[in-house]
């Protein structure tokens, strides 16, 4: 708290009404009220006290202020002893004097709306006090002198916090109006104060083994003896006003001189103020200026950064939009294609029946005579089933070999060489073993068999291939709307919903389209081993052979026309899918030497690192045009680069694609060639690809029906609903990147 405040400062209407009020006080033939109420008083100023002193004022009127204490400093309450009405009500006053008690005229007594905690003892003094109003305080009890006012009639203690009466209020035979709040009550109970004040005189009369009288039997000797008390008094005081009359004609002539020097002291401030009120204005003004010119340069700072802020947001909108068109085209070329290529499906389907049934009836008539035919399948089968686990052998024996040379290589060559032919021979015994074992184990030989038929499946592929393809275009949509959320742009939504929800539908009717393809084959499978009960022997190895060279005639010419260090280089790569395409377009290194990253990706070769090695291999070999190819990458990437979004925003958005138009496209011609993706690059953006729920790990699960990706593996466990559109999730499926 400080030491030293600042008093408030009245405003001019309080500061005029006070002066008023004050100087009509003083004036011949004013009534016996002193009213300075509503002039945002914090103290009683001192001169009211000497007005009510000197001029024997009877009402005080105090009400509408700030006080906060009744006395200010160095004024004392008896100057008040000739009030008989004191009204403090709406103030801020926390305490009475303690020596209230010295208002012995005092009749009527307002504090109502205050902030009073206690009342002091000194109030049962009051012996002529008749109206007591203590509402709207924070009284918790009354004293217990209470029960010596005699003479009140009317007491008002609700919106207090007083629970419990005294009582030495039995005493009080004169009152007439009694207010409290009788829900809260305990002494009384809170049914006999509900009642009225004649039941709680009873009540209390009764605790104190008193007899009840009415008010009235009381009130009329108490104002009678009051009327007495006051002849006698007016008797003795028309000889002291007689005395003082001739003091108040002095001291009237001399306030009148007071009046004038305070009137001409009073005109010399208004013209200081105003002179200080002309400077202030001056001053006012300059700010005020220097603050409209700051306020303009801030102004037209705020307006430039918003115009580059509305050209960068016009930049990204157009780049979402040519996005979506992008997206949008490639999705109605899909469904052409896939609605274009069911009848070519349907005969493959049937041409595919035929094939099995075919293989089914000519297969277990034949024999196979050369015994070297079957150990080198059944050696491609061990090398299927267990091409892990021998790796971690031969990983084992080359660290066992490393490990030997370190440590010995003080030893001669022959324990080395004897050392390596006992590794040797053991790891043939091993391959012999493994050889033997699995020709003498059918469920492994037809577990292999399982395996190759649904890599070598034709139509199982190609429905892998698409529903890669379609995860591809709902995670592009999902980025999309995340895209246009951010940017507040809601045009295109519907149709981002329309195209997300296609894509789910055909998703789901793939996924079925799998598991079909699936239980075919495992029925053909468990048909083909009810033909092989007959004891056939090597069944499974001669199926297995007839799976590996079950590959097209033509297709076969076209691969042993590609050069053979091209071969070698795919196997390198792990790229053997892509010998297929190089066969058909009749790659050879000369036309790669010749080719770009772009051109790759038209035949089929989205792999941008395979692209790469490719591209890497031809310059080595043929350096002198590596540098012709390399320009020609920089000018398509300059080219790229210098594309700005100049796709118009569609007027109307395309009418959504029914579910009967997706059909299960037909399987590529050739077996095993990838398809192209046909979904735009991600649109950059911050958070597009990260999980809408732990925002650190990518998005990896697809949500079905709705068909969005916002989710990483983690968080999608405990999701009943979408996080981005709040539909229920009837299935999700995991997204594997390499």
């Amino acid at each position: 708290m400080p030491l030293f405040f600042r008093r408030k400062k009245l405003s001019e209407e309080a500061q005029k009404r006070l002066e008023y009020q004050l100087c009509r006080t003083k004036e011949a033939g004013a009534d016996d009220t002193l009213d300075v109420s509503a002039c945002e008083l914090s103290e009683v100023p001192s001169s009211a006290f000497s007005i009510c002193k000197v001029l024997q004022k009877k009402v005080l009127i105090l009400h509408n202020n700030e006080l906060s204490s009744l006395l200010p400093k160095g004024c004392d309450i008896s100057t008040l002893a000739t009030l008989k009405v004191l009204d403090l009500h709406d103030n801020k006053l926390t305490s009475l004097p303690e020596d209230i008690g010295k208002l012995a005229s005092l009749q009527i007594l307002n504090v109502e709306k205050n902030r009073l905690k206690a009342l002091p003892e000194s109030i049962g003094e009051l012996r002529l006090l008749q109206t007591l109003n203590l509402k709207g305080n924070s009284l918790s009890e009354l004293p217990s002198t209470v029960g010596s006012l005699r003479s009140l009639r009317t007491l008002d203690l609700s919106d207090n916090n007083i629970v419990q009466l005294p009582k030495a209020l039995v005493y009080i035979r004169t009152l007439e109006s009694f207010t409290l709040d009788a829900a809260t009550m305990t002494y009384p109970p809170a049914s006999v104060c509900t009642e009225g004040t004649e039941s709680i005189q009873r009540f209390l009369c009764s605790e104190q083994g008193e007899e009840y009288c009415t008010p009235s039997q009381y009130l009329l000797p108490v104002l009678e003896s009051e009327c007495g008390t006051h002849s006698d008094c007016v008797d003795a005081q028309d000889e002291a006003w007689k005395s003082k009359f001739n003091d108040y004609e002095k001291r009237k002539e001399q306030k009148q001189q007071e009046k004038l020097a305070f009137e001409w002291q009073l005109e010399e401030k208004k013209k200081q103020h105003t002179q200080i009120m002309l400077m202030n204005n001056s001053r006012k003004e300059n700010i005020l200026v220097s603050v409209r010119q700051e306020q303009e340069r801030l102004e037209l700072g705020v307006s430039q950064q918003q115009r580059a802020q509305e050209a960068e947001r016009l930049l990204v909108l157009e780049r979402v939009r040519r996005a979506e068109d992008g997206i949008s085209s490639r999705i109605s070329t899909m469904l052409m294609d896939k609605s274009r290529l069911k009848k070519t499906a349907e005969f493959l389907q049937a041409m595919e029946e035929d094939r099995i049934r075919s293989e089914h009836l000519t297969a277990i008539t034949q024999e196979e005579t050369n015994s070297l035919r079957k150990r080198e399948v059944a050696a491609a089968m061990q090398k299927m089933l267990s091409e892990s686990c021998m790796m971690s052998i031969l990983q084992e024996a080359s660290d066992f070999r490393r490990r030997s040379l370190v440590n010995e290589a003080h030893r001669s060559m022959k324990s080395l060489e004897r050392k390596f032919d006992k590794v040797l021979s053991l790891q043939v015994l091993d391959k012999s073993k493994a050889i033997a074992h699995i020709l003498q184990e059918e469920e492994m030989q037809k577990a292999a068999f399982q395996a190759l038929q649904l890599q070598k499946d034709a139509v199982h592929g190609y429905i892998r291939n698409q529903i890669k393809l379609i995860e591809t275009e709902l995670k592009q949509l999902t980025r999309l709307e995340i895209k246009r959320r951010t940017l507040d742009a809601e045009n295109l939504q519907e149709v981002l919903v329309e195209q997300r929800t296609a894509l789910s539908d055909l998703l789901q009717q793939l996924l079925k389209q799998k598991e079909q393809r699936e239980q075919e084959l495992r029925q053909v499978l468990a048909e083909m081993e009810r033909k092989s009960a007959s004891n056939q022997q090597n069944y499974w190895m001669i199926q297995y052979q007839r799976l590996l060279d079950a590959k097209p005639l033509s297709l076969r010419m076209q691969e042993a026309g590609v050069e053979k260090e091209l071969v070698n280089l795919l196997c390198k790569l792990s790229a053997q899918h892509y010998l297929p395409i190089m066969a058909h377009h009749r790659v050879t290194t000369e036309r790669l030497r010749h080719m770009t990253a772009s051109d790759l990706k038209k035949l089929g070769i989205s792999e941008i690192g395979i692209q790469k090695a490719l591209l890497n291999w031809t310059r080595e070999r043929h350096p002198e045009g590596a540098g012709k190819a390399v320009q020609l990458e920089e000018e398509e990437e300059e080219e790229e680069g210098e594309v700005t979004p100049t796709a118009p925003f569609p007027r109307s958005p395309p009418s959504p694609p029914t579910t009967s138009a997706f059909q299960l496209p037909s399987p590529p011609l050739t077996p095993g060639s990838p398809v192209t993706p046909s979904a735009p690059s991600p649109v950059e953006g911050p958070g597009t690809s990260e999980c809408v729920v732990c925002m650190e790990t990518g998005s990896q699960v697809i949500f079905l029906p709705c068909g969005h990706v916002c989710c990483c593996h983690g968080c999608s466990g405990a999701m009943q609903s979408c996080p981005l559109c709040r539909s229920n999730i009837s299935q999700r499926v995991r997204l594997y990147t390499s």
